[in-house]
């Protein structure tokens, strides 16, 4: 009778070697000792490409061992160096453009401290969250409700179920700013964006609107892009020299500035009105309107504008880029506004 102790144990899993950039090593025949041997691992014989000979091989903790470490010294990073070992971490909280936690989040609102957006835990409900809620409301800043999911992806700190982007900037309100163009004897001229969410993209609007003499930019509260320390980097530091109105009702804002003697003049590819042909006198208070760059202005923004421009083009592409069309738009107020001062 077979024995139990006859019986062979289970299968031990092989080990797995990696190189010094982290890629495993091929599993080849161990011929120092016949090729009869069983397969197993055997050490190349050379160093891999681009390794310093002269470096000794030294762990971070300063014992030995291989340094795991990519080509360009980033732990934690593949040899090509574009996704790191856990992608499905965000990333570390490397500024202070974030707040998380109920309190703080709180604290900031009662400081009065300019958020960009307020993300809470859906089906919170409670004190806080309420407080949270009106004080952002008054202040025009919005609020949404988001699972576990999005806030975990926002910061890998314990959130408590609220996440929010502190401002780099203070938002204007648009009255004030269009009353005080007026009592200083000025021409009102302003730039309204509709849904440009790519924080590059407005960041290069914002540095052309300054350039062109712009009073103000004018973004809805909802559907905008964040502005943040790339769009701050993008605009080449105009950002904080123009003011900035976030509007809660966009269509509100357009009828307050018609009101007020401000003519809209939409740049949009469906109009038969081409922008080198037209007779709109832009040397009067204007309000530019441009859309997003996936279907353009709202067709209900579109109604309450007072001139429909489409720029001219001769290629093949028949679209520019949201911050390329704007810096066009614009020039051509400023160019009517200098040949009418002469």
């Amino acid at each position: 009778m077979e024995k139990s102790n006859d019986r062979p144990g289970p299968l031990k899993p092989r080990r797995t070697f990696f190189d010094s950039e982290n890629r495993p090593v091929p599993r080849t025949p161990r011929r120092d000792f016949g090729d009869d041997v069983p397969g197993g691992y055997r050490r190349p014989e050379s160093r891999p490409e681009g390794r310093d000979e002269s470096r000794p091989d030294k762990r971070a903790d300063g014992r030995g061992g291989r340094s795991f470490d990519g080509p360009r010294g980033n732990s934690g990073r593949s040899a090509g160096g574009d996704k790191p070992f856990y992608s499905h971490r965000p990333a570390a909280d490397h500024n202070i453009d974030m707040l998380f936690g109920l309190r703080p989040i709180l604290e900031a609102l009662h400081a009065g401290r300019t958020l960009e957006k307020i993300f809470l835990l859906r089906g919170t409900k409670n004190s806080l969250t309420q407080e949270i809620n009106d004080l952002a409301r008054e202040r025009g800043t919005p609020v949404s409700m988001v699972p576990a999911e999005k806030l975990d992806g926002l910061t890998r700190k314990n959130h408590q179920g609220a996440v929010a982007f502190v401002s780099p900037i203070d938002y204007m309100p648009l009255d004030s700013i269009l009353s005080g163009l007026y009592e200083e004897g000025k021409v009102p001229f302003l730039l309204i964006l509709d849904r440009v969410t790519d924080v590059r993209n407005f960041g290069a609007i914002a540095r052309n609107a300054e350039c062109m003499g712009v009073h103000a930019i004018v973004v809805p509260a909802r559907g905008a892009a964040q502005i943040n320390g790339d769009a701050v980097k993008t605009s080449a530091g105009a950002l904080n020299l123009i003011p900035v109105c976030r509007e809660n009702n966009l269509r509100d804002s357009l009828n307050f500035l018609r009101e007020s003697g401000v003519q809209i003049v939409a740049c949009t590819e469906k109009s038969d009105a081409s922008l080198e042909s037209t007779s709109a006198d832009m040397t009067g208070p204007v309000a530019v309107l441009m859309g997003s760059e996936e279907d353009g202005i709202s067709p209900e923004y579109l109604q309450l504008a007072d001139h429909r421009l489409r720029i001219p083009m001769t290629g093949q592409i028949g679209s520019l880029n949201v911050s390329v069309a704007s810096g066009i738009m614009l020039f051509e107020v400023l160019r009517q506004r200098l040949q009418a001062a002469k």
